[in-house]
């Protein structure tokens, strides 16, 4: 996005496009279920504090309830049960017109026959707005968007990247409170989409207007968010910092939904040793009697090959039946006694280990975590 206009948008301040001082709008869930039909539960006492002026993402895999979830906030979809509130106003019962609540579809649904300016300026003409008013806002989130080239062009002549930028400047030319999006960025290739992550959280943080974004992408949720809750089945698993989401998940599910393959049931345990597939581990600490059980997470890049010994390390020995090149890591599949264990590691300056090769592992103790099942 443009860094220069400051006469927009103050990164300092959450002035809105145009110049008129706004609120973000917390938003508060409360007990919040939704069946369709008799058996398909999307949503099952969900409670959720969204924090005003956070970027926050709802992750999850396909059905997991996170578009019902955003419909809901839009107003397209009614609870079942459980209430909803904006900015602290009720807004359970408020059609979707009367919400101060904006929405980027999956498909942008844009206005093909029209042009850039024209779908700029529908909302704004559908809520009364005279003509030169609102050739100014179009023109001002237009040059906030990098949009102003293209303004007379039609929807038809753009390239998808230009769409997704058309349909994010048409959410946001109304001021709402509130921006939903329903992942605009899945139809877009690799390249392109890393590109406008970034671009639409500098958008966020220049705003300071609450975004509520729908993934399934990991990653994407990792790069963008403030906070991160990750769904299954309709509940809320876990809610938190990226960093807290991917480094301590709260089960098996969260573990292996942010990409964790290295989960190993506990068997039994002695003090802070855990016996598991891969033998006997040392953690951190001494297991109380309800947490002898349930799994030990091993995240691959905090695993040491060829490392020395130390006290605070369990020490294993491994033969390597496998290397992926990834760049600027290598992963490896490793066989410790007939059971897999991935590690990644740099390839910048490291010794590259072949298929076949023995290899010493180290895990420090203070990285395994304990989750439940």
């Amino acid at each position: 996005m443009n860094e220069s206009s400051s006469a927009i948008v103050s990164p300092e301040s959450t002035t809105a496009i145009g110049g008129q001082a706004r609120d973000a709008s917390a938003i508060t869930l409360t007990n919040l279920h939704k069946r369709f039909g008799h058996d398909a539960i999307a949503l099952e006492g969900v409670d959720l504090d969204i924090h005003a002026g956070e970027f926050f993402t709802l992750l999850g895999p396909s059905g997991c309830g996170k578009t019902t979830l955003l419909r809901i906030l839009a107003g397209l979809e009614a609870p079942d049960q459980g209430s909803l509130t904006i900015g602290g106003h009720p807004v359970t019962d408020t059609p979707p017109h009367l919400r101060s609540v904006n929405t980027v579809f999956q498909s942008y649904a844009l206005f093909p026959h029209l042009s850039v300016r024209d779908n700029l300026a529908f909302g704004l003409r559908m809520k009364g707005m005279a003509a030169a008013a609102r050739r100014q806002r179009v023109d001002d989130i237009a040059e906030f968007i990098k949009l102003g080239a293209l303004l007379e062009r039609r929807i038809d002549q753009l390239s998808g990247g230009q769409r997704q930028r058309v349909a994010l400047a048409r959410a946001l030319v109304c001021e709402p409170d509130v921006l939903l999006l329903d992942e605009p960025l899945s139809a877009l290739d690799a390249g392109l989409r890393s590109q406008l992550q970034v671009e639409l959280q500098r958008t966020q943080k220049r705003l300071g207007m609450t975004f509520v974004f729908v993934t399934h992408d990991q990653e994407e949720a990792m790069v963008m968010s403030d906070r991160i809750a990750v769904l299954d089945g309709g509940v809320i698993q876990q809610v938190g910092p990226p960093a807290d989401v991917y480094e301590r998940p709260v089960n098996a599910f969260v573990a292996r939904f942010m990409g964790h393959v290295n989960l190993f049931e506990i068997y039994a345990a002695d003090g802070n040793q855990a016996h598991t597939a891969l033998g006997w581990l040392t953690l951190p600490r001494s297991l109380a009697p309800e947490e002898r059980k349930g799994v030990l997470l091993i995240r691959q890049e905090v695993i040491e090959l060829d490392a020395d010994a130390t006290e605070n390390a369990n020490a294993l020995t491994a033969t390597v039946r496998e290397r992926l090149y990834r760049g600027s890591r290598i992963e490896y599949r490793l066989d410790v006694g007939g059971v897999t264990l991935m590690a990644t590691a740099s390839n910048l300056g490291q010794r590259l280990h072949s298929v076949g090769d023995q290899v010493k592992v180290s895990i420090f103790a203070d990285d395994i975590v304990r989750l439940d099942a």
